[in-house]
């Protein structure tokens, strides 16, 4: 179940360290009851990995709570871009040109809606993600070409890597590009990415446990 009292002291961590820092709370793989459970105690921003499961799960949940709003954190296909675009408010990995591609065809449900490019700033190839040398190119394609409203960069830095050097890449890459927002920081490393001031850090095991995978 969803564990208030440790995200009561994460929000007194960032009114310390980051008064702008969102807490999103990553609930996939956690059933339906958990969410409501975080609902109660007054958490409004939750984030789903795969839409069918945030389908199923949050439906009902944001016609019954206006004030719900939905971040996609993990990889979308191309064929569920349309869903996706339909159900959640910020989406935080914008990872390849397809995607954007996709994006662009349904502008009607993304109006007023935030993205983030994900950036693979460890240029891992088992990670989804924009390199760094190609996300200039990448921002002005999405922005100029495909009219996406992007606002920020976002990376998962790789598991045996210091996170400093990854959030502050990512910084720069961000500043370089005009771009004034940041997803980063996890259960594990959110204390290290407060410093660099994002926008959002996404926080799943710390607040519902481990998940059933």
């Amino acid at each position: 179940m969803f564990d208030n009292k440790k995200y009561l002291e994460i929000n007194e961590f960032l009114i310390k360290h980051s008064k702008s820092t969102k807490i999103v709370a990553i609930s996939k793989n956690h059933p339906k009851d958990s969410v409501i459970d975080a609902i109660k105690y007054g958490v409004e921003t939750f984030g789903e990995n795969r839409v069918n499961e945030a389908k199923k799960k949050f439906e009902d949940i944001k016609n019954a709570n206006p004030l719900v709003k939905l971040h996609l954190t993990g990889p979308l296909q191309s064929n569920k871009v349309k869903d996706a675009a339909k159900l959640f408010d910020v989406f935080h990995t914008l990872d390849r040109e397809k995607i954007a591609i996709e994006f662009n065809k349904n502008l009607l449900y993304l109006q007023n809606k935030e993205i983030f490019i994900q950036v693979n700033t460890g240029k891992e190839e088992t990670k989804s993600g924009i390199f760094p040398a190609d996300v200039s190119e990448f921002i002005n394609y999405c922005i100029n070409d495909m009219q996406l409203n992007i606002i920020g960069l976002m990376c998962i830095p790789p598991v045996n890597d210091n996170p400093d050097d990854h959030f502050s890449l990512l910084s720069e890459l961000a500043n370089r590009n005009n771009l004034h927002n940041l997803s980063i920081g996890m259960s594990s490393d959110y204390k290290k990415a407060i410093k660099f001031k994002p926008k959002y850090i996404r926080l799943g095991t710390i607040l519902f446990g481990k998940r059933n995978d």
